[in-house]
């Protein structure tokens, strides 16, 4: 574990240090793609299909060449030498036959396949020409038939002459035989059908890019998760080398996983910035953003758990269909495979788990990874399980739990899904949560909304999410000549704040000053690795590529300290920011040794890996309804979470909170929608509800922390927790105010108040 044992215990590990970012960015001096501009530049728009399926006869882009200031207008046999853009899972179907792919090119060639399907680029002087020039391209579209739920599109017109039923992963996890036999036998089964609705992911800045090329290279500008795997994936769909390839990120308003990967738009604009020679810009609008960023969620699934006659979880199965959208993002069928699998026994003892999901294509917007990515899910549906069971069985709900619950004394526990999970305190932890949320007094509530015309409900959200396994990650630590110490790395910070945490964690192991500490991220050419943010596993990574730099940083300083202070060797000793020989009180700060021998003390080091970590904890809300108009709102809220060993708690209440609201706006507001001709019904924020400050509450927060044995931090991750817990805390909370069974989301006024009245 970090030394936190340090003078100046301000910015130490656990310190509740604020994020150092946050004055730029409030005075409005962060800098964002589109704060961007480079000399020369003219400007794109993409021009997007209105049909949601329909073979494409021909795009005509004459008028549009003729407009005022028009440079190029580039359509798919412009673009037929790049790509493909492709799912890069290794997933295989229940028969062994690997996923069926779809090979995307940067433009629609032979068929527009959703509202938004990119048919052609323009690009001029302005914008406003650019704008004006789309409007003017003209496309012969002979429409058929379409297709928006992933249950329907088996049956559906065939998007692909390969995918006759639209499925391009039959998925399969458990042994199918075993689980049935178990299901037959058991003393009770619980079922329920789940709608885990989809969602528009509504980042603060929408995306835009860059695009150049200059003396040989593409160079990319561009909001995104990681410029070390974009940079890969970009080279690979332009067709060269990596090292012909450079990406920047500066400044990103949120992302939540939707801007991770590649997007048709960047490679239309580095053709175009090659073809002229001058930079391409683009900046999506908000309208373009609901139908061509990538979407999240959207599964319906068969939930059935079986238990014994003494209340033992015996096994779980869930039969599904993942709704992938037109294309295939690069891990669009993960959520509704192995994330379910991963993160359906949440922290339960349960011996079996079948998983069976059909990922479809239909004619919607692509999906991708959204906060949690099948984290959430997995979670949702066991616990939204077992209030179902609780409830027919006639037992009580945490009586129920913890009878199930893993015990300390069992770990490491060998789970179902084939995790291994180190440690945890799942009932000392939702007995915590129990008390602090006061679960016992709640009849009192209960009959005091009553009073006021309110149905009032609690609901538990038990939780314990699988991180992604900390992948090689750089830990680079360089002294600079101005006295600042710069950590260099592949995580990339899209709102989380990674500069103060990782400020701290090298404040732990070298004693540099805070102050002096500089966080840089955002360019590819100064990587020799990088896993990117996402899975909440960027500490774990970060954090002990870190710690593993600094431990090279000392070794390099022995030497050189030794020689400073003309003692031997082995009589170096580091403690606090200072070489010292041993038992006298001689001795040369860190920060003096590196400012007399410049480059000396940098290191460039890769972690290796680690594996997963397994935050876990227990959400209890409370949600109010008014039975006259269907309207919901929580009104209490509290978390206990363990989320190993806390940084900076300050932060991680602020991610907690983060990740609530995005759940609360799933479970109540949030729904895409569409027409039956495959138009997107809500395309804007008039359409698109997301939950305002008033409709949060106040949410209680505390820690109950057994650090990780998985990574030398011993944190666990805590960006995707918010949404684990909360998702199942609300709608079971909901359900109880109701007294019904279930009702999906989003739990909107109008499905609530059918809901009461039949």
């Amino acid at each position: 574990m970090p030394d936190t044992n340090l003078p100046n215990l301000k910015f130490a590990i656990g310190q509740p240090v604020p994020r150092q970012e946050d004055p730029t960015l409030l005075r409005g001096e962060g800098r964002y793609t589109d704060d961007v501009n480079r000399a020369g530049q003219v400007f794109a728009v993409m021009v997007r299909s209105p049909y949601a399926h329909g073979v494409l006869r021909g795009v005509d882009v004459e008028a549009a060449r003729a407009m005022p200031g028009v440079l190029a207008v580039y359509t798919a046999a412009d673009m037929a030498g790049y790509g493909p853009m492709i799912c890069v899972l290794p997933l295989k179907n229940a028969d062994g036959s690997p996923l069926r792919n779809i090979q995307r090119g940067p433009l629609a060639s032979d068929r527009v396949r959703w509202v938004g399907d990119p048919v052609a680029v323009v690009v001029a002087e302005t914008k406003h020409q650019a704008k004006d020039a789309a409007e003017a391209v003209l496309m012969d579209v002979d429409a058929l038939p379409a297709v928006t739920e992933a249950s329907q599109a088996a049956s559906a017109t065939p998007l692909y002459d390969h995918l006759p039923e639209n499925c391009v992963l039959d998925f399969q996890f458990g042994d199918k035989a075993k689980v049935a036999e178990t299901f037959a036998a058991a003393a009770h089964v619980s079922r329920l059908s789940i709608r885990n609705s989809r969602i528009v992911v509504c980042a603060m800045e929408p995306r835009a890019a860059i695009g150049e090329w200059a003396d040989g290279r593409y160079t990319l500008t561009v909001g995104s998760q990681g410029v070390f795997g974009l940079r890969n994936q970009m080279a690979a769909i332009m067709g060269v080398n990596p090292g012909e390839f450079r990406v920047f990120t500066h400044n990103v308003g949120g992302s939540f996983g939707m801007k991770a990967s590649a997007y048709p738009e960047y490679a239309c604009l580095l053709h175009a910035a090659r073809a002229l020679g001058r930079p391409v810009k683009w900046t999506d609008e908000r309208t373009g953003s609901f139908v061509s960023d990538a979407h999240g969620r959207d599964h319906e699934v068969d939930a059935e758990l079986a238990l014994d006659a003494d209340g033992k979880f015996l096994a779980v199965r869930l039969t599904s269909y993942g709704n992938m959208g037109a294309y295939l993002s690069t891990v669009a069928p993960l959520m509704g495979t192995g994330n379910f699998v991963k993160n359906v026994q949440s922290n339960y003892a349960l011996p079996l788990i079948e998983v069976s999901t059909r990922c479809m294509v239909t004619n919607t917007s692509p999906v991708s990874a959204y906060r949690g990515a099948g984290r959430p899910e997995g979670n949702y549906f066991f616990e939204r399980l077992i209030e179902t069971a609780a409830r027919e069985t006639g037992r009580d709900a945490v009586a129920l739990r913890k009878l199930n619950h893993i015990r300390p004394e069992a770990m490491p526990y060998k789970a179902a899904s084939g995790s291994v999970y180190d440690g945890g305190e799942f009932s000392a932890l939702l007995d915590q949560a129990v008390e602090a949320a006061d679960y016992h007094g709640f009849a009192v509530r209960r009959a005091e909304a009553k009073a006021r015309g309110k149905l009032r409900g609690i609901g538990i959200g038990n939780f314990l999410e699988c991180t992604a396994p900390p992948a090689k990650e750089q830990g680079g630590l360089r002294f600079e000549k101005d006295g600042t110490v710069t950590i260099i790395t592949g995580t990339l910070d899209y709102g989380q704040g990674h500069w103060t945490p990782f400020a701290q964690v090298l404040v732990s192991q070298l004693g540099v000053p805070f102050e002096s500490v500089r966080l840089f991220q955002s360019d590819s050419d100064e990587l020799v690795a990088g896993g990117g943010t996402g899975g909440s596993k960027s500490l774990m990574a970060s954090g002990a590529a870190i710690i593993e730099a600094s431990a090279k940083v000392i070794e390099k300083g022995r030497p050189l300290a030794a020689d400073a202070l003309e003692a031997a060797l082995g009589d170096i000793e580091f403690e606090a920011g200072r070489f010292a020989i041993a038992g006298t009180d001689r001795s040369i700060g860190i920060m003096e040794l590196a400012a007399k021998h410049p480059g000396a003390l940098d290191v460039r080091h890769v972690f290796d890996e680690a594996p997963q970590a397994y935050p876990n904890g227990c959400h209890i809300a409370e949600v109010e309804v008014d039975p006259e108009t269907g309207a919901a709102q929580v009104v209490a809220y509290t978390t206990v979470n363990d989320f190993g060993v806390v940084v900076n708690p300050l932060l991680v209440e602020g991610q907690a909170h983060g990740g609530i609201a995005q759940g609360i706006g799933q479970a109540l507001y949030e729904r895409v929608a569409y027409s039956e001709e495959g138009q997107l019904l809500s395309g804007s924020y008039m359409d698109y509800c997301l939950p305002r400050a008033d409709d949060l509450p106040m949410m209680g927060f505390a820690s109950r922390p057994v650090p990780a044995t998985t990574n030398p931090l011993g944190a666990k991750g805590c960006g995707e927790a918010g949404c684990a817990g909360s998702l199942p805390a609300v709608m079971n909370a909901l359900c109880d105010a109701l007294g019904v069974a279930h009702i999906d989301m989003p739990a909107t006024p109008e499905v609530i108040w059918r809901a009461l009245n039949g």
